[in-house]
């Protein structure tokens, strides 16, 4: 597949993955009422909420999969934009951007845990 074409592909789905995790996630907080498994009235759709919130995960999974990807393929892009904006310092700032995010995953995962 052409490099072009595979990641048109990618931006696709991208796009069509976060809006998905969007919309569930928005179904989970405002739409699916809240309840137990025995519970009748927790059903949106024919899904269970707990159904739900399980494609929600699998979604965003696929999304971080699909972005380290779309990342590795514009991988040239980054780092040339990096040159471009910090100058002889390009590499200081992508290892703090780096830092920075996962810094941001770590608080995420530490805040989910409570």
């Amino acid at each position: 597949m052409e490099k072009n074409l595979l990641k048109f592909t990618i931006n696709l789905l991208l796009f069509v993955d976060l809006c998905s995790v969007g919309v569930i996630g928005l179904l989970l907080a405002f739409v699916i009422p809240r309840g137990g498994p025995r519970s009748g009235d927790s059903y949106f759709l024919g899904l269970h909420r707990h159904a739900w919130a399980d494609l929600h995960l699998y979604l965003a999974l696929v999304f971080f999969l699909m972005l380290f990807v779309h990342v590795f393929l514009n991988w040239r892009w980054v780092v040339q934009s990096y040159k471009r904006y910090l100058g002889v310092a390009w590499r200081k700032g992508l290892v703090v951007t780096a830092g920075a995010w996962i810094l941001v995953l770590m608080v995420g995962w530490v805040l989910a845990k409570l």
